[in-house]
């Protein structure tokens, strides 16, 4: 585990453009279609089916292009982008939830399962499986339940986001790995 108190080492990440292929292992990215088009794979597959759907504009400032702690919400899929289609980033790390049957039965002793205070079981991220997006245009991401994710995070002083996911996600459904405390690295967005 890493020291809380030393100065981080500092892991530089190439963001990556955010298309249908290269984010198909964190969740979609949405782009237009046309009106009156049935619904079908290339619109958001999504699971709100564990409450009551929220969706909002977020007014966040201040979110410069690096982080040290991602989170993950095990029950439900989330969807964010950027109102006006300003560019903007997202950290991420393939879902880990583990299910509660595989973690009684793990008579390997997997000692990496961390149960989260919200209740589920989960893999913590490698630091060597973060990755970071760039999203630009009139498009948003729909995140897959699990995916780790850090962000929205952007290079101007402030900047509005859609988001849909539960009316309680960040209050019964908001898991953070830290990054800093647990491997002694902060991430730093190369663009």
């Amino acid at each position: 585990m890493g020291d809380s108190k030393a100065k981080p080492e500092v892991v530089e990440v190439k963001a990556i453009e955010a298309t249908a292929e290269s984010f198909e292992e964190y969740g979609q990215v949405i782009e237009a279609s046309p009106d009156g088009d049935e619904f079908g794979p290339q619109d958001a597959q999504l699971d709100l089916s564990r409450g009551i759907p929220r969706f909002y504009i977020m007014h966040i400032e201040n979110r410069p292009l690096k982080f040290s702690t991602i989170t993950h919400h095990a029950s439900v899929t989330q969807c964010l982008g950027s109102v006006g289609g300003h560019a903007w980033y997202l950290g991420v790390a393939k879902p880990s939830v583990v299910d509660n049957y595989k973690v009684k039965d793990d008579t390997g002793g997997n000692n990496e399962i961390v149960q989260s205070h919200c209740g589920h079981f989960y893999v913590p991220p490698a630091v060597e499986s973060v990755r970071v997006f760039r999203v630009e245009g009139s498009k948003f991401l729909k995140l897959n339940r699990g995916t780790w994710h850090a962000g929205p995070l952007f290079k101007a002083d402030t900047m509005d986001f859609y988001n849909l996911e539960l009316s309680n996600t960040n209050v019964v459904d908001h898991t953070t790995h830290n990054f800093k405390r647990e491997n002694g690295v902060a991430f730093l967005i190369n663009d």
